[in-house]
């Protein structure tokens, strides 16, 4: 195992929650007057927090979101993600196989706590993270494609930055990991190889990812 410390991204990675939050996001932004597609929130939004969204709007448009915008979005997120979020197909198994070998693993997500817990109770992965962790873009002062949630992950895991690896699915995740100077293989699943560009390595399916970790 050439890693001491495997970094899961969550959106996308460990739950599938991207089609849904985004599907939220673009009707959202549509109904308040910025039409947005759902390839559009991927494109700008996909990995990101949701300040994002309030940067991107303001400078497009030199228009304010509503004060109330981010616990709306929440809302019709976590309520969709009741209905409708699941696990990624495998990520259990390569989960099983990280406790097996004793190989200590985390999530660092764009994604609010609540989100993330949201979305763990529905889909059963509450039983594989617990608080020690699960690291958040609230976490830290600057999200992703900054590399300040990857080195606050692993100086709270005790792992040097060179020793860990990153598994994300985001363009913004893949600048994050590369900038906090740790390996990182993108999950093509969902985006495309040359939209994870510089990252470590690709694979577009969870069975593939034991063998590349060396499990």
């Amino acid at each position: 195992m050439r890693y001491e410390l495997v970094v899961f991204d969550n959106d996308g990675v460990l739950v599938d929650s991207e089609p849904v939050a985004n599907t939220i996001l673009a009707g959202y932004l549509t109904e308040l007057g910025h039409p947005t597609s759902y390839e559009d929130s991927l494109r700008d939004y996909m990995g990101a927090a949701v300040h994002r969204v309030h940067d991107l709007i303001g400078e497009r448009t030199g228009q304010r979101l509503p004060a109330d915008f981010d616990e709306t979005l929440h809302a019709r997120t976590f309520a969709a993600f009741e209905r409708e979020l699941e696990a990624v197909a495998g990520v259990t198994d390569v989960l099983k196989r990280l406790v097996a070998q004793d190989v200590a693993y985390c999530l660092a997500s764009s994604g609010s706590h609540r989100r993330i817990r949201v979305g763990h109770r529905k889909t059963g992965l509450d039983a594989w993270f617990r608080d020690e962790n699960i690291f958040s873009a609230e976490d830290v002062g600057r999200g992703k494609p900054a590399p300040d949630l990857f080195l606050h992950a692993a100086a709270r895991m005790g792992v040097a930055p060179e020793r860990c690896v990153v598994v994300e699915d985001s363009r913004l995740g893949v600048q994050a990991a590369l900038a906090a100077g740790m390996d990182v293989y993108g999950f093509t699943a969902m985006t495309p190889e040359e939209k994870l560009v510089g990252a470590t390595g690709y694979f577009d399916s969870m069975a593939e990812l034991p063998a590349i970790l060396g499990l």
